[in-house]
């Protein structure tokens, strides 16, 4: 299929040497204003514009300015038709937007051969481009994969805590969402990459895969020399991805999965662990997975315990918060938590 070239000059001679000029090579469509050629762009996807500077109601700057704020056109190549010699018109075009300026009265041979090159370079960026993001989601999707998997391996390990990760993960994206809909800590959470968040969660508790199994999957209470060695677990797994960012890079997965994985055990009291962080000291992602951890372990079977119903669950939350929970982020649980039944 031939690429579709529009030629917008308000001088009919202009239109016809053009079209002469392209006919053989291209799908010309000859336009007498800007005006017709914004009429034109609604049933048209032109690969190319040659563009007249000097036209009567709208010039070709300004209708450069409109094609460029407008997304649906802001990608098509622009080259300016002028026969003014002015290095400073020239360069504002430029600054506008504009590929290439071609002066009036242009021959055949220099018509041709600067839109062939033009279209040749919008080509290429444009396969470019593709590549670009096939390759970028291809690393993103493995990405992801080892995420899942790693957190595969500290569910399969840890037979107490079926479903836990992605029950979880789940919860939090439900509270994030909310915190956001009530304006709690909505600046700070809109300022992450929030899908780098919610992923970043599912490794919480990847420090568990160096605690040894006989306390791990205890079929009991565990003893105070063995809860002290599970509580590692955090500083296990921030090492663990401390190592991994070393390796390749300090990317936003990481930087969130070590942060929740070091502070999902802080108490907003100073009470917890590792760091015995207090506050609003302890990092918000941290803060808000405490929540989400803490609600999912209640409402789940244990080998020292039943579950709790949902009702007693948010009871529990809700009066530690202030103590266990940060205030502000275990109201908007509360606001929220039939949604966390489902």
């Amino acid at each position: 299929m031939r690429k579709i070239i529009f030629v917008v000059d308000d001088m009919g001679s202009n239109l016809t040497v053009a079209e002469e000029a392209l006919a053989d090579h291209y799908q010309v469509i000859a336009l007498p204003s800007a005006a017709v050629m914004f009429k034109a762009l609604e049933k048209f996807n032109p690969d190319l514009i040659l563009l007249d500077i000097d036209m009567p109601d709208m010039n070709g700057f300004e209708a450069m300015e409109k094609l460029t704020a407008d997304e649906r056109y802001s990608n098509i190549p622009v080259i300016f038709l002028t026969g003014l010699n002015d290095p400073a018109s020239e360069a504002h075009g430029i600054d506008l937007g504009a590929v290439d300026f071609i002066m009036k009265p242009f021959s055949e041979p220099v018509l041709l051969n600067r839109i062939k090159n033009h279209l040749y370079i919008d080509d290429l960026i444009r396969k470019r481009t593709i590549q670009l993001e096939e390759r970028t989601e291809q690393l993103e999707m493995l990405k992801n994969g080892l995420v899942f998997t790693m957190a595969d391996l500290v569910e399969n390990r840890d037979k107490n805590t079926g479903g836990h990760i992605d029950r979880t993960a789940g919860h939090m994206q439900i509270l994030i969402d909310a915190m956001i809909e009530q304006d709690v800590y909505k600046d700070e959470i809109l300022s992450w990459d929030l899908e780098s968040v919610i992923t970043s969660a599912r490794l919480h508790d990847l420090g568990k895969i160096a605690i040894p199994d006989s306390i791990l999957n205890k079929p009991g209470k565990l003893t105070d020399e063995e809860f002290t060695i599970m509580k590692t677990h955090s500083l296990e797994g921030e090492q663990i991805i401390k190592n991994a960012i070393n390796r390749t890079g300090d990317a936003l997965l990481l930087h969130n999965a070590k942060i929740i994985a070091a502070s999902h055990h802080e108490r907003w009291d100073g009470t917890g662990y590792p760091y015995a962080l207090k506050g609003e000291d302890i990092p918000l992602q941290g803060r808000i997975m405490a929540v989400i951890d803490v609600y999912d372990a209640l409402v789940t079977e244990r080998p020292y315990k039943k579950a709790f119903s949902h009702e007693k669950a948010v009871e529990i939350i809700m009066e530690e918060s202030g103590t266990h929970f940060d205030p502000r982020i275990a109201e908007v649980f509360f606001s929220i938590n039939e949604k966390m039944a489902m």
